[in-house]
């Protein structure tokens, strides 16, 4: 058993809802309002702890199965379909994790209305409360303004709520909402800047630390809600992250390090989700602000996974993957110095994915097209020669690891995307 690590499971979801909701400033601190809002209800109506922590996992993730800007989009304009559509995907993303399972059937039905006591079934199913709950708890979190003061819009939005009992909500719960909605501190808890320390506290009776084995199993499912939003990156991470862990091995780290490079490499994009989807796929040549999106990327994965205790190490293995050792690289502009091995192993496992992958603007290039830019690369002061050779002196190795574990989670993202 793998032990040498060991990290709060609840911190690493608040920097994954973070991520998710850096790809439109309209939707900053979503999730974690949702969650906050949710549990808040589950609270006041009495619920289980479990209950409780389910909803809180529930609101940080509900929003998982959103996969572009335009589908976040349409969910805020309460188009039925696309409703429907992510949370399907978010539960099919999370049913498979036993850490996530509760929590993904209220996701699965957290935009089914309650019409009358009908919504106690949808699609011959049965629809738990907890999801209403959920449901109503987004409800409220998508109709604050921000250029308004919070508690200025509290009697308008309470009686907006109100009006929907029983149609959209269920009216035990607009009572429980009633109840809460008189007291400042939840309104000023919603827009606060100290709502991930709230959310914190709220969680520390979970207290779940994942070992090592837990980090990957977790991170597995994290590099699929990263990399599912577009068929032309949906196994790229996973590409990375064999690619890595075969060359750390190679090169002499230790089998703790293997599967810590393995972890890099599945987090290494996880400031993409900041990237909207269209960026992500489009043809043709990026203009010079769609790159600049783009660029961030590596900034807001630092960012993100620097707020996690324990993963120092990962987070500059991963996060330094666009860095050049002559110092050219980008956003932090870091030189062979302070570059570490295994932020070298994740740079060359990242452009040897990318460049044999199919991209929309090209399809996956050959051994011997790969080995010459890779070549290049090293004699332009980007790439580690080292770990380049190292590469190539294993290649039929590497790129079998590469392929079968690309398969894998090609496979995975066919089953999510048609029910299979």
């Amino acid at each position: 058993m793998l032990k040498e690590l060991s990290i709060p499971l609840f911190d690493l979801l608040q920097g994954l809802s973070s991520a998710m909701d850096l790809v439109n400033p309209a939707l900053v601190n979503h999730h974690k309002r949702v969650a906050y809002i949710a549990h808040s209800l589950a609270r006041e109506l009495g619920f289980s702890r479990e209950e409780q922590n389910n909803l809180l996992v529930g609101g940080m993730l509900h929003d998982s199965g959103i996969f572009s800007l335009q589908e976040r989009l349409r969910a805020l304009q309460f188009d039925e379909a696309e409703l429907n559509r992510h949370a399907e995907l978010g539960y099919r993303l999370l049913n498979n994790s036993s850490l996530f399972a509760p929590a993904a059937v209220l996701i699965r039905f957290h935009h089914v209305p309650w019409q009358n006591g009908a919504g106690k079934t949808f699609n011959g199913e049965e629809v738990p409360l907890g999801s209403h709950v959920l449901h109503l708890a987004d409800r409220i979190a998508v109709s604050l303004a921000a250029e308004e003061p919070v508690l200025t819009q509290v009697p308008e939005l309470t009686q907006k709520i109100a009006a929907n009992a029983g149609e959209t909500f269920v009216p035990e719960l607009v009572s429980a909402f009633q109840a809460i909605a008189e007291r400042e501190f939840f309104w000023l808890d919603i827009v606060s800047p100290f709502l991930d320390l709230v959310l914190a506290r709220l969680a520390r009776p979970m207290s779940v630390e994942l070992d090592l084995e837990g980090m990957l199993d977790l991170t597995n499912l994290l590099s699929k809600i990263i990399d599912f939003r577009s068929p032309f990156t949906a196994t790229h991470s996973h590409g990375v992250a064999a690619t890595a862990e075969a060359l750390a091995g190679l090169l002499g780290l230790s089998p703790t390090e293997c599967h810590l490079m393995k972890i890099a490499g599945y987090l290494h994009d996880l400031g993409k989700l900041a990237v909207p989807a269209e960026i992500l796929e489009k043809p043709g040549r990026l203009t010079k602000s769609e790159f600049d999106i783009v660029k961030a990327h590596t900034f807001y994965t630092f960012r993100i996974l620097e707020r996690i205790p324990g993963l120092e190490t990962i987070n500059v293995w991963a996060s330094f993957h666009h860095e050049r050792l002559d110092g050219n690289g980008y956003p932090f502009h870091q030189g062979a110095a302070e570059l570490p091995l295994g932020s070298r192993i994740v740079a060359v496992s990242d452009v040897f994915t990318a460049l044999t992958e199919d991209r929309p603007y090209r399809s996956g290039l050959s051994s011997e097209e790969v080995a010459k830019i890779l070549e290049g690369e090293v004699k332009k002061g980007a790439l580690d020669g080292r770990v380049v050779d190292t590469l190539f002196s294993h290649f039929d190795e590497v790129e079998a690891m590469r392929k079968a574990a690309q398969s894998r989670a090609a496979g995975d993202f066919l089953r999510l995307t048609q029910g299979g």
